[in-house]
């Protein structure tokens, strides 16, 4: 009986330890994880402030041929005919607090080539119907210039990226170059021509590299790391603390 108590008092004293040092196992965890986000914020900032560098010093407008290798930003010119029959107008586009649409024209440069998607810039909503007339283009050949792009991406998107009808032009939210592809029924070009402002044929276009600006995410990893100091100043506090108590 005395060996049963005996150990009862042992494996009791290891739990209590165990438990009593728990909060600090978590505290510890958590200190890592907050750090380690405000390393990922501060190297995302990094990484937008050397996007910005290289959108401010490209200069001059190279010509684009397909399979020619594009570098992010890169100021390109590339001649075709705009297929203003099958043109995609991305909703819920807000500029200065105001709805409209970015409008997303194909520009086909060969017929055995893949189209060249062109973004000819922002066009406000002014009602529940577009008059088609307001994107209406003629189809000579042109040369477009712009830089190289991407088309705009949501961190969560519901139903269908483009809407599922016969006629064009067709309404889409947040869709893919796959899911533009699909809907054209031909390959597209791996990047989107960002339409330079200068240019006919567009609507509002003022670029920026990221919606989103260093600062902000250095202004995240900031927050973070002051949360891992916080936290690890209280835990040693307490530690210390019941030190002393016992």
């Amino acid at each position: 009986h005395c060996n049963v108590a005996a150990q009862y008092n042992v494996n009791a004293i290891r739990k209590n330890a165990l438990s009593s040092y728990l909060p600090y196992v978590v505290g510890g965890i958590l200190v890592v994880q907050f750090v380690g986000l405000g390393i990922w914020q501060t190297n995302r900032g990094l990484q937008k402030r050397a996007e910005q560098a290289d959108f401010e010093v490209q200069s001059g407008f190279s010509s684009w041929f397909d399979g020619a290798d594009v570098q992010p930003f890169q100021k390109l010119k590339a001649s075709g005919e705009f297929d203003g029959n099958h043109q995609i107008l991305l909703e819920n586009i807000i500029v200065n607090s105001r709805n409209g649409y970015y409008v997303i024209t194909p520009l086909v440069t060969a017929e055995d080539e893949p189209v060249l998607l062109v973004n000819r810039g922002w066009l406000e909503k002014t009602g529940p119907d577009l008059d088609a007339a307001a994107i209406d283009l003629a189809t000579p050949r042109v040369t477009v210039r712009g830089r190289a792009g991407s088309l705009p991406r949501a961190g969560y998107r519901m139903g269908e990226a483009i809407t599922a009808s016969p006629s064009w032009p067709k309404f889409a939210v947040y869709p893919t170059l796959e899911d533009v592809a699909e809907v054209l029924d031909r390959p597209v070009q791996p990047f989107v021509l960002l339409m330079d402002p200068e240019d006919p044929h567009g609507y509002y276009r003022d670029w920026a590299p990221t919606e989103i600006g260093p600062g902000r995410h250095f202004g995240y990893a900031l927050q973070w790391f002051a949360m891992a100091i916080v936290l690890a100043a209280l835990l040693v506090w307490n530690y210390r603390k019941r030190g002393f108590e016992t």
